[in-house]
């Protein structure tokens, strides 16, 4: 992600998702893209001020605040690739037994039923952000949440399964007090070969 990198909108055909409508995705589509717009704009600011040479005072105080929201749009741009990219129409609901990341749970929590119940009870607090599955260099799974995409995120982790909870991702489909039956749609539509390929 250097500053002369420019970032284009990736797209995803995951229309007729099961309990997530067509009207949801189209606005989180353009909430993504908007995300991956302001990488861009912030990316050519921060090479303008890099470009000037030294930075005085009054440009130091410019450049944090933009260094500091480039990690929010980043991140923001990355979990919404992460979580369309994970996701399917028609899928299984649960990862089937017998595989990598079925395994890989199973390794971690003890068995997938409790990763899973691990995985949706940090889904389920109160607050916006993400729950995230994510894999240490051992291939270990640990479950975390992530709040305005930046605030949370684990050095030397990798994310495997990605589902947004911010309210966005399902209010025009579920009320804030049906959060759950959100997370039963997501898992209705995750790709688990998409979710086992990222333990590699």
């Amino acid at each position: 992600m250097g500053l002369n990198t420019v970032y284009k909108p990736k797209t995803w055909d995951l229309s007729d998702l099961t309990g997530i409508s067509n009207e949801t995705l189209a606005m989180h589509f353009k909430l993504y893209e908007g995300y991956v717009a302001n990488t861009n704009v912030l990316n050519e600011k921060i090479a303008e001020l890099m470009c000037s040479g030294s930075l005085d005072p009054t440009q130091m105080a410019a450049f944090s605040e933009l260094k500091r929201r480039y990690g929010f749009e980043y991140n923001g741009m990355v979990l919404h690739e992460y979580y369309f990219d994970n996701m399917q129409r028609h899928g299984t609901g649960d990862a089937a037994a017998d595989s990598a990341f079925a395994k890989a749970a199973e390794s971690s929590f003890g068995s997938y039923s409790t990763w899973k119940n691990d995985f949706v009870s940090v889904g389920k607090m109160r607050g916006v952000g993400w729950a995230v599955t994510c894999a240490d260099s051992d291939g270990n799974l640990s479950n975390h949440w992530i709040s305005l995409h930046e605030d949370g995120n684990v050095a030397g982790y990798k994310p495997v399964l990605v589902m947004d909870v911010w309210e966005h991702a399902f209010i025009r489909d579920y009320a804030p007090v049906d959060r759950p039956k959100y997370i039963e749609a997501f898992f209705a539509n995750i790709n688990w070969d998409t979710v086992s390929s990222r333990l590699g």
